[in-house]
């Protein structure tokens, strides 16, 4: 058995704890929301992902895991889609607390529509890449319903966690890609690696945090009425 995936998860929970031991984050009030929200999205994301293991678009690499498969998929990969998301919205929670001013929200929808522009041209030039398709049609019809259907205002808040969140993200991903744990299919991708992470990943992390922070948010707020 290897334990390589497995203790890049536990380090992510430990990077999350740090985070939710700040007392004004009151993370036992928030737990049920938190929890439901990063289950729900394990769930949601565990389709697309299970899809494209079975199609061979994604390769998890037998040497480092411990042999356990779930719904179609090793343990270590719908824990990382806990964990890694779980810590993502922990740092949502502590730049929220931290940095109150929302000045800057007022500009979160031109940046919407930028990003909604970009997914249509990448998918308008790549659709023929599975990863690609896959990735931004998420990523868009997410962006979409958040800004033009749902009535929560939390973009600018998203956009500033999901950024910073890019740093436990490329150390995890680059590690899992390097060694590599997991490989992509390089028909299926557009070819462009950051820190030996696919292009398409870091659109496919920004979905599920999405997707994490709209249910919190939603939940909380049904819950305050």
């Amino acid at each position: 058995m290897n334990y390589t995936y497995l203790l890049i998860n536990f380090a992510l929970l430990m990077v999350t704890a740090v985070l939710f031991s700040f007392r004004r984050i009151n993370v036992l009030a928030n737990s049920k929301f938190l929890l439901l929200a990063v289950f729900i999205n394990v769930f949601v994301f565990s389709v697309p992902t299970e899809y494209l293991t079975r199609v061979k678009v994604i390769v998890f690499n037998p040497p480092f895991l411990i042999g356990i498969n779930l719904w179609g998929l090793p343990v270590e990969e719908l824990f990382f889609s806990l964990s890694m998301p779980l810590c993502a919205l922990a740092i949502y929670l502590f730049l929220n607390v931290r940095f109150p001013d929302q000045r800057l929200e007022k500009y979160s929808l031109a940046l919407s529509n930028v990003l909604m522009g970009i997914c249509i041209a990448i998918l308008y030039f790549g659709y023929h890449h599975l990863y690609t398709l896959i990735t931004f049609s998420l990523l868009f019809v997410f962006i979409l319903y958040v800004e033009y259907v749902n009535k929560i205002r939390f973009m600018y808040k998203f956009y500033r966690a999901f950024l910073v969140s890019l740093i436990p993200f490329y150390i995890s991903s680059g590690i899992l890609n390097g060694l590599p744990v997991i490989q992509y299919s390089e028909e299926d991708t557009l070819i462009f690696n950051l820190f030996k992470v696919p292009f398409e990943s870091t659109f496919y992390f920004m979905g599920m945090l999405l997707l994490v922070v709209y249910l919190f948010e939603a939940f909380k707020n049904k819950s305050a009425r």
